[in-house]
């Protein structure tokens, strides 16, 4: 059960994310489960844009790096939910939510980079980090499979809540 608060928290932290860098660069910033944006409606600066874009990805791979470490050091079961939660999360938005809805479409089109190329680089670093986790844990595929039925079971939870808050 501890996989849906693990959930909420993820989507939290990666929406700090954004609100970090919006707040450290001058911006008054909102912040809520799903969405973090300028009180006023609009960046000081479209350079603004970019960096609080790239806030969310950044703090789910530091996420996942900090618990890639704390996996490794106490071996817990929890640290390793948390890791998975920050890869599932981003990999589950990008592939079922719409690729141009995401940061990483927003981040490429404000600086001309191919959104396939930053998505691919955010989740390949993702992935390594959760392949990682994963050997230290000593996890086969079957554990892996359960992690994958969690995670789709708490993100649609995720999902439900931020739509009756938006209502």
């Amino acid at each position: 059960m501890a996989f849906i608060p693990i959930a909420f928290l993820t989507y939290l932290f990666h929406e700090f994310g954004h609100w970090t860098f919006g707040e450290l660069l001058g911006n008054d910033m909102t912040l809520s489960l799903n969405n973090s944006a300028p009180q006023s409606g609009q960046f000081i600066s479209e350079s603004d844009a970019l960096w609080s874009a790239i806030g969310g990805p950044f703090f789910t791979i530091f996420q996942g790096l900090i618990f890639l470490l704390i996996t490794w050091k106490t071996k817990s079961s929890i640290a390793y939910s948390i890791a998975f939660s920050a890869v599932f999360s981003r990999f589950f938005s990008i592939v079922f939510g719409g690729i141009n809805l995401q940061d990483e479409a927003r981040i490429a089109a404000m600086s001309g980079i191919n959104k396939y190329l930053i998505a691919t680089t955010v989740l390949t670093i993702l992935f390594l980090i959760l392949w990682k986790c994963t050997q230290i844990m000593k996890f086969n595929l079957k554990v892996l499979g359960y992690y994958v039925v969690l995670g789709v079971f708490a993100v649609l939870i995720v999902i439900g809540v931020n739509e009756l808050m938006i209502e």
